[in-house]
């Protein structure tokens, strides 16, 4: 059976726009981290998947269905959208079993899935719990049981963590990984910590262009040797941030102790640092050439 997505040469237009330019992507089983920032082109991918949007060009096939054979695409697919929303005034349990009957279950599946469905997410003790009462965290998690009731080989997230409190966000990223594990996972965000955390096979997009597909141990090769960790005055910090890219800043009191990304030691006094994701991210980003103006 074929569990991966192959993107090839994909293009979407919006009118003059190009919101996704030749984008090329093999994406297999478990988690994958799609990466960027607000309007780099990722709710555009996430919906030509989903078939909400019909590409300009390419070819996109998932698990070897291609994507125009919508009907046959949707039925494997899972999808919580960025900003998803459900039914305020009803209960937790009847809000699902509600999107369960629009999945196409019957009673007799629901009456087995939807309880199935609240104890995954969490959501048990809350079945009566209305909504719109609920948590952004709470709803996210109703949202993600909604999207896999239906037991998809593929799911896909958009921003599923913006907004949320860091203990959610990590309950939220434990479930994904644990969904993951039998199914195609993409993590679409702009939060590099999300993908540090949950993914190892990723793609920086930018201006709908591909930047870095790969590992996150690859993308840290790329800023090795070049992170710099450095104690400043606060009064130099301003001079430093114009010549550098600064990463990371830590006061105390009239001094910082901060992160520079160089190619070579920005001075003497700064020593060699560890780099992180965030650290690739930003090198990446900041090296780019890809032009702005797009969607």
């Amino acid at each position: 059976m074929d569990t991966r997505i192959e993107i090839k040469d994909l293009s979407k237009n919006y009118g003059k726009k190009q919101a996704l330019k030749h984008v090329n992507l093999e994406i297999g089983q478990g988690m994958f981290g799609l990466l960027g920032p607000n309007g780099a082109g990722k709710t555009t991918l996430m919906k030509v998947l989903t078939t909400l949007v019909k590409k300009s060009g390419g070819t996109v096939s998932l698990c070897g269905i291609p994507v125009e054979r919508c009907q046959e695409v949707r039925s494997m697919i899972g999808y919580l959208p960025q900003d998803f929303s459900m039914y305020g005034n009803m209960g937790a349990y009847e809000a699902l079993d509600y999107l369960a009957v629009l999945s196409g279950l019957n009673k007799k599946e629901r009456a087995k899935k939807v309880p199935k469905m609240l104890e995954k997410v969490n959501l048990s003790e809350q079945h009566k719990t209305r909504v719109k009462a609920m948590s952004g965290g709470m709803r996210r998690r109703l949202g993600i049981a909604q999207a896999i009731i239906h037991d998809p080989r593929i799911l896909v997230v958009d921003e599923p963590t913006a907004g949320l409190d860091p203990e959610e966000r990590v309950r939220f990223r434990n479930l994904l990984c644990e969904i993951a594990k039998d199914r195609i996972v993409i993590l679409s965000t702009h939060i590099v910590g999300d993908i540090e955390a949950t993914c190892e096979n990723i793609a920086v997009l930018n201006h709908g262009e591909i930047l870095f597909r790969g590992t996150v141990s690859g993308l840290l090769e790329g800023v090795r040797g070049k992170v710099y960790t450095m104690e400043v005055s606060a009064m130099e910090l301003p001079m430093i941030q114009e010549r550098f890219l600064v990463t990371g800043i830590l006061t105390n009191g009239s001094t910082a102790s901060i992160k520079i990304i160089s190619e070579e030691q920005p001075v003497k006094e700064a020593k060699p640092g560890q780099p992180d994701v965030e650290d690739a991210y930003m090198y990446l980003m900041n090296h780019a050439s890809a032009p702005a103006g797009n969607v």
